[in-house]
């Protein structure tokens, strides 16, 4: 776990802009998009697949202030209202790359 994005995301206060600065500073410190799989941070969570932010709906949120972002950011894409965090997109360049950088496995043919 990367403890500054959490301990950034549970230091955001009520306000409205604070809470998407936030959002929009956040990465997944943990799992399959997390800095093990995605380093150095894992992957911000507004770039986060619908279907990953969904399983944590279904199965319940991280508990705190860093769950309740990830449950805005998931309502936020099922009101289809992702274009909310273009700003955050923009300052770094553009989407966050889902694809791990690891060689394709070579085919070997047996003839």
């Amino acid at each position: 776990m990367n403890p500054i994005d959490v301990n950034e995301a549970e230091a955001a206060g009520d306000d409205p802009l604070e809470i998407l600065e936030a959002i929009g500073r956040a990465h997944m410190p943990f799992g399959r998009f997390g800095p093990e799989h995605f380093p150095p941070r894992g992957i911000p969570i507004i770039d986060l697949p619908f279907e990953y932010l969904e399983w944590f709906e279904r199965q319940g949120w991280p508990s705190g202030r860093f769950g309740r972002l990830l449950a805005f950011v998931y309502h936020t894409k099922l009101a289809c209202a992702d274009e909310v965090f273009d700003v955050f997109r923009a300052r770094r360049g553009g989407r966050a790359s889902l694809r791990q950088n690891r060689p394709l496995p070579r085919i070997v043919h047996d003839d």
